[in-house]
């Protein structure tokens, strides 16, 4: 797996894919078919540098045996989305994924909504995040790009941030959401954390994210399974690292 440090802008930043709408659309019939795992493996072969997957409390798309494959079988790093319940700890410390990334839940919302609110229960994070770290699992949080979440989302002991990109995507033109990203980015590696975002990002918007300096790894997964339907799975991975590498190089 290759790695970035956080100083400046390195020209090389992580591609991560998200399986989960492919496990969506298998759900749709209860069947075998499209298999995570293979997307996951076609992914890698196409340059992604790791795979994600967001086992849900309600298993509405990736199921326990998906997690398990992906542990096992991936040839990159695999990111284990999960919400902070010791459920999903227990199960966390079984596989001993690379990453885990705690995430805000809910049962009646469509996908993510917004990021994790670090101020609530810290206590309970806190021991969430001591546990995946004691277990040798880099522990990372989904936040908004706010400086309170920033700096408590350090002092609950996490070793990176993933910046939650949605208002970003959903307001193009606004510079605001942007300028909240660069800054909530500055910040985290000022204080020691790996930074990652994701959420709502496409080939048409990612290249001002790319272009964040300390913004080391993206996580993308809606938008490529998507484009995937036209082009094919291999395409739509090589597309948005296109656009990530230019937009990086450009930076």
């Amino acid at each position: 797996m290759r790695t970035t440090d956080h100083g400046g802008a390195p020209p090389f930043q992580r591609l991560y894919i998200n399986v989960d709408h492919v496990a969506t659309v298998r759900q749709a019939r209860r069947g075998a078919d499209p298999d995570p795992f293979a997307a996951a493996r076609a992914c890698e072969e196409a340059g992604a540098d790791g795979i994600t997957a967001h086992l849900r409390e309600d298993r509405r798309h990736i199921q326990d045996a998906d997690v398990h494959r992906l542990r096992a079988g991936i040839r990159t790093a695999f990111n284990l989305e999960m919400a902070c319940t010791d459920e999903m700890l227990a199960i966390a410390e079984r596989l001993r994924p690379h990453q885990a990334t705690l995430v805000p839940e809910k049962r009646e919302e469509i996908t993510t909504e917004g990021g994790l609110d670090v101020r609530r229960d810290a206590a309970r994070l806190a021991a969430g995040i001591a546990r995946l770290n004691a277990a040798g699992i880099r522990s990372s949080l989904f936040v908004d790009p706010d400086e309170p979440s920033i700096r408590q989302s350090h002092a609950l002991g996490a070793r990176a941030v993933e910046l939650h990109t949605g208002t970003y995507a959903n307001r193009p033109g606004d510079p605001a959401t942007l300028a909240a990203l660069v800054t909530a980015a500055d910040l985290g590696a000022s204080l020691g954390l790996a930074i990652h975002a994701g959420h709502g990002l496409t080939v048409a918007n990612v290249g001002p994210v790319a272009a964040i300096g300390p913004v080391e790894e993206l996580n993308i997964g809606h938008s490529i399974v998507s484009r995937a339907l036209f082009v094919g799975l291999a395409d739509a991975v090589r597309e948005m690292r296109r656009a990530m590498d230019a937009a990086r190089r450009s930076a």
